[in-house]
């Protein structure tokens, strides 16, 4: 789908939707299935030893865009096929998540894009909410620029080629960011990240075929409690279009979460074609609000399935239970 008819979407006008876009329904179920999360470089070290557990039925793999796009147009799929063999071997399941963003140096994106002119910088520097101190700026691939988006859909269109039916999923990270205005010089501003979002959800739909395409949303940059519509927009979006959602983690009733996308996942329960969320390591160091205490698995599970309507949870390789024996 073209720019155009994503910013017709966003603005409120009707979809138009093929037979292949509006994929039927989850119903309102189950237990979410367990996987692991690790990061493409962690496999040997973090996913191996866990991965024959009985209670895993795969794992999520977190992979830069400069690792798949070494070179323009010169793309390596090599780990990501190592990894599906070695899962697979074992009669299990692999989602990818195509990282274009970095809370920290550094940015693994493409040097192409970051040296070339014609990409305008190729990236936006984000500033640092995530505890890591003074000096430890981010990095967010300028999705807005058309095109650093070709590139970008472009990546998504070859990894298709190869890996359509044969990954569990794929997913795109989270809307959550923050440009810093002040030294940008990409030309970003709210809404061009919000259209150019849903663009390349929208294409990562039209490309993947059988493999479920999602797009992790938690929060929109300049938008608080729906303030902009934009996260209704997205539920809307997804949900016309047959793309799955989820986010980076379940953290149960804590308020910033159900003032943002915690509502949405709610009222659209069983009306999408896939919910994925994330228990990550930061994760673990919350408390709930209710109990004052860090959340226990359960509360995890609970909430992520009977809330948030997950059908899939992927776990840091660092959660507790992962390290205790199997339930048989």
């Amino acid at each position: 789908m073209s720019l155009t008819g994503v910013a017709a979407v966003a603005s409120g006008a009707p979809a138009t939707t093929s037979k292949t876009a509006s994929a039927a329904p989850a119903s309102g179920k189950k237990t979410a299935t367990n996987y692991l999360y690790s990061s493409i470089g962690d496999f040997d070290a973090q996913v191996k030893p866990l991965i024959d557990r009985p209670d895993v039925a795969g794992v999520q793999l977190v992979v830069p865009w400069k690792a798949l796009e070494r070179k323009k147009d010169q793309y390596d799929f090599s780990e990501i096929d190592r990894a599906l063999k070695y899962v697979r071997d074992r009669h299990k399941k692999l989602f990818i998540q195509v990282q274009d963003r970095f809370f920290a140096p550094p940015t693994r994106l493409p040097d192409y894009l970051l040296q070339d002119p014609e990409y305008k910088g190729g990236a936006a520097p984000t500033k640092n909410e995530n505890g890591l101190g003074p000096g430890e700026p981010g990095a967010v691939a300028a999705q807005w620029n058309p095109q650093v988006r070709g590139r970008f859909q472009q990546l998504l269109k070859a990894m298709s080629q190869k890996f359509d039916g044969r990954l569990a999923g794929v997913n795109l990270p989270e809307t959550a960011t923050e440009v810093d205005t002040g030294k940008d010089r990409t030309g970003y501003s709210d809404d061009a990240y919000f259209k150019a979002e849903l663009d390349n959800m929208a294409y990562g739909k039209k490309v993947f075929h059988k493999t479920p395409f999602i797009q992790y949303v938690n929060f929109w940059p300049g938008e608080w409690n729906n303030s902009r519509n934009y996260m209704k927009r997205t539920f809307e979006f997804a949900k016309a279009h047959g793309i799955g959602l989820g986010g980076p983690d379940i953290l149960p009733d804590r308020p910033a979460q159900m003032q943002n996308s915690y509502p949405f996942f709610k009222k659209y329960r069983g009306q999408l074609p896939m919910v994925a969320m994330a228990v990550q390591e930061p994760d673990f160091q919350y408390k709930s609000p209710k109990t004052g205490k860090p959340y226990t698995r359960q509360e995890f599970t609970d909430f992520g399935t009977n809330t948030l309507g997950a059908d899939a949870i992927f776990w840091a390789t660092s959660s507790p239970w992962l390290h205790q024996p199997a339930a048989r």
